[in-house]
């Protein structure tokens, strides 16, 4: 006699009981320790720190008009201003903690700035999709660094397709606007297990030659550890209204001025006030 029902249940309890198991079979000790809440050491926006951006004449322009715009009180080339995610590398500035989270075939970076941010960095083998949707973060493929003892002792990621606008940090260093950056980074812990280094290199149209930063990180060691969850539109104060960017004043929610003989707004679909 045949009992085809008993036979399923048998082999469903049997997969329950097995799937613990294999993941027990996951070797955690041979990933270095990042989990923790890592926060930078020194200011975010120190990319002109290594060096000056090796920008093409063309993309040198927009850099020096994005400063100049700022010293207007003009927003420039910052597009996070109007509470757009950094996207990279500028999330990489760790404007707010992060936390690193490591799973055999994804490891997640987890943020907090303008508004909840994360990266997947795909570490199963796979290979680049051929069409996959552009975001500000882009697609990210990682490989663990075995030196020969069997433990793993850094991660390599590579990022492509990514879209704009973005730029490097707040003075608006720019990208080429052909979207064609890629990303090449080394996360890796120092002598000091609480010192973590992300080796960040950018490959760029706007650039004449590769360049990057060395972005060095500390574990803070709160026993409970407070994450910031931040909204960013119910913050900020800046409001972009066509090709003009305003300033909301905080006392009375008035609309004002960002910066000396703006011009205001255009009011065409608004009645105009009785003489």
């Amino acid at each position: 006699m045949r009992y085809p029902a008993w036979t399923c249940a048998c082999a469903l309890v049997g997969g329950l009981i097995a799937a613990p198991s294999l993941a027990q079979v996951v070797d955690y000790s041979k990933y270095p320790a990042f989990a923790g809440q890592w926060d930078r050491i020194g200011g975010p926006n120190n990319w002109l720190l290594h060096g000056p951006a090796p920008l093409t004449a063309e993309y040198q322009k927009v850099y020096d008009a994005s400063k100049a715009d700022q010293k207007e009180g003009k927003v420039g080339n910052w597009p996070s201003t109007y509470c757009m995610p950094e996207g990279m590398p500028a999330m990489m500035n760790v404007y707010n903690p992060i936390e690193i989270v490591i799973t055999p075939e994804t490891t997640y970076l987890i943020t907090s700035h303008n508004n909840d941010e994360y990266r997947r960095i795909y570490t199963d083998g796979r290979d680049w999709p051929a069409d996959p949707e552009r975001t500000l973060a882009g697609y990210s493929i990682g490989r663990w660094v075995d030196e020969g003892d069997g433990k793993y002792s850094a991660l390599e990621v590579e990022t492509r397709f990514l879209r704009g606008p973005r730029a490097y940090e707040v003075s608006g260093i720019p990208f080429h606007k052909d979207n064609q950056t890629i990303l090449k980074e080394r996360f890796y812990l120092d002598k000091d297990p609480n010192t973590l280094w992300d080796d960040i290199t950018v490959f760029d149209h706007a650039l004449t030659r590769p360049w990057g930063k060395l972005q060095k990180l500390v574990r803070k060691h709160d026993a409970q550890p407070k994450w910031l969850a931040e909204t960013c539109p119910e913050d900020s104060v800046w409001r972009k209204i066509g090709n003009e960017t305003y300033v909301v004043n905080t006392a009375d929610g008035k609309l004002m001025p960002a910066y000396k003989d703006q011009p205001p707004p255009d009011l065409s679909y608004f009645s105009k006030p009785a003489k």
